[in-house]
């Protein structure tokens, strides 16, 4: 399907991959993974026709149909949402606009030629399956079926990249590239997406950085590291392991390499001035000579370490929150909340979005008023807090990275603030970084900087996994489990819902639901019909 030979992408003497030749068959859902910057992004644009190699080609059948995951919405504010995602087939929606010209100038001229040309095209191409087929989509992405005829410009940005998915998707693409589609979806819309894809029959490139969705979507993983691109069957769970498993043999090989030289230098200058011998110890100083070893490339991946400590324990109930409602407008998207959550509670905080997680969060934090109902905190609590926009760092964009946290541990010495921004992978000079300058991940390390040296005993994180890469998730996941004191999360990633929570709180339309244990455990209590994405979807609707 897709043929790549010798491909090379360098950034002036920086070199992103190279020598990649692969071969990238239909039916292939294939994970893109690797660091933030190691050239991911690079390779989907290349392929796509977007981005120029430095080196190298890339061949796709001509007649194949290639989808690509836009981002720019802003082109599209005044169209109708449904409309938006017709346009993702743009031969059908150049047919089906043209024939409705001709309708509306029939009085006046009608060429019927021209027009059973176009029907001849419609009903051949499944034309009249077409709009409903993109109301199913969108609907899959959880937009709602009123809002279909509205214009783009009445959603959030979050929903616009949904659109701009189904847009894709409705092409009917051979090929499918995806950018982070699942960045901005909520559960719901992942595992419609992984069903999707699942039944998909061309060839799909993903960058992800969801665990679990390309552990459930990926045939084959694509790893960007060492300045190649290297490709694992299997899905990311497979290429963990086989990874690990090459790069050991591959240390062993030289590990063993390295003891036959020792144990040939030994001999050498053991027995090299002895007649005897002479003619065997040169025999060994040629076989050292002989013996190549080919140093491991340094990985792009990085791990930081997040470490958090709680400055005490706190009083045994740490929150309690009684009667919350809060509307927006004619909005409520908080009714009547009662909760109180106990000390040592790791709480996930799930549901569709816009259904009021990060306004409870908020309100938990006095961020936002209720317009009724109290929060208290308990005895001893001192909650950090990480939201979601980092809005603690707006206004902060002349301050460098250094100055910034130091500001949050005055007391402390330059080398105990250089030392926390090293575990968070900020180095030598990037120290003096302007806050203006960071990146989302960056920004997203440094506030974890902060709350490590701030000691808060009460963790509120408002999708804390957003701008991480997997490393980073992984290296969170661990640190929130050494962590004593108490969290309160927001996330749509399942896998670290499933790595840390020992309690979930699912907002939904009529309520909440409140369970203590883990996720897989609430997913089994709920039944097959809370797993499976077409039941959730008719359930919904059901509903409305």
């Amino acid at each position: 399907m897709i043929t790549i030979t010798d491909l090379e992408k360098s950034h002036g003497a920086r070199t992103l991959f190279r020598d990649v030749s692969l071969q990238l068959v239909a039916e292939g859902k294939y994970g893109v993974v690797g660091a933030n910057g190691s050239g991911k992004s690079s390779l989907l644009r290349i392929i796509a026709g977007e981005e120029e190699a430095s080196n190298g080609s890339v061949t796709i059948p001509r007649k194949a149909r290639v989808g690509v995951l836009g981002q720019d919405h802003f082109r599209y504010e005044t169209t109708p949402i449904l409309d938006v995602v017709m346009m993702g087939d743009r031969e059908m929606w150049a047919v089906m606009q043209e024939r409705e010209r001709l309708l509306e100038n029939a009085a006046e001229s009608f060429d019927a030629d021209r027009y059973g040309e176009l029907e001849d095209y419609i009903q051949q191409n499944d034309g009249y399956a077409y709009e409903a087929r993109c109301g199913e989509i969108l609907e899959g992405l959880q937009i709602r079926t009123e809002l279909h005829r509205e214009p783009l410009s009445v959603l959030s940005g979050g929903f616009k990249l949904r659109v701009l998915l189904g847009q894709t998707l409705a092409a009917k693409p051979d090929v499918l590239l995806l950018d982070e589609p699942t960045n901005h979806l909520d559960i719901l819309s992942i595992r419609w997406l992984e069903k999707f894809l699942d039944d998909f029959k061309g060839c799909a490139m993903v960058v992800s950085h969801d665990h679990r969705f390309l552990n459930n979507v990926c045939t084959h993983i694509l790893d960007v590291d060492y300045e190649l691109v290297t490709s694992y069957k299997g899905n990311y769970r497979d290429f963990e392991r086989a990874k690990k498993d090459d790069r050991d043999r591959k240390e062993k090989e030289i590990d063993k390499r390295e003891k036959e030289i020792a144990d040939h230098k030994r001999f050498v200058e053991r027995f090299k001035a002895k007649p005897t011998k002479a003619r065997q110890a040169k025999s060994k100083v040629k076989q050292i000579e002989r013996i190549v070893i080919e140093r491991l490339p340094q990985s792009s991946r990085r791990y930081p370490k997040f470490k958090f400590k709680a400055c005490r324990p706190s009083g045994k109930t740490v929150v309690e929150l009684d009667g919350i409602h809060k509307s927006f407008d004619d909005n409520e998207v908080l009714h009547d909340v009662s909760l109180r959550i106990q000390r040592g509670d790791r709480l996930a905080v799930i549901g569709p979005n816009g259904i009021g997680k990060s306004t409870l969060l908020k309100v938990l934090m006095r961020e936002l008023e209720a317009d009724s109902g109290t929060v208290e905190w308990g005895y001893e609590t001192h909650p950090g807090y990480f939201s979601q926009d980092h809005g603690e760092l707006s206004g902060r964009g002349r301050q460098t990275v250094q100055s910034w946290l130091w500001d949050h541990c005055p007391g402390e010495l330059i080398g105990f603030v250089r030392g926390n921004l090293a575990q968070v992978l900020f180095q030598k000079d990037e120290v003096d970084k302007k806050i203006a300058n960071l990146s989302g991940g960056e920004k997203a390390r440094l506030i974890f900087a902060k709350l490590a040296v701030t000691y808060p005993n009460v963790l509120v994180l408002d999708e804390p996994t957003n701008h991480l890469d997997l490393e980073g998730i992984e290296a969170l996941a661990e640190g929130l489990e050494n962590y004593d004191g108490s969290v309160i999360f927001v996330s749509h990633d399942r896998w670290f819902v499933s790595r840390l929570a020992t309690r979930i709180l699912e907002l939904r339309t009529d309520g909440i639901e409140d369970f203590v244990g883990t996720y897989e455990e609430y997913l089994a209590a709920c039944g097959d019909d809370h797993l499976d994405v077409d039941a959730a979807i008719l359930k919904a609707r059901r509903k409305e």
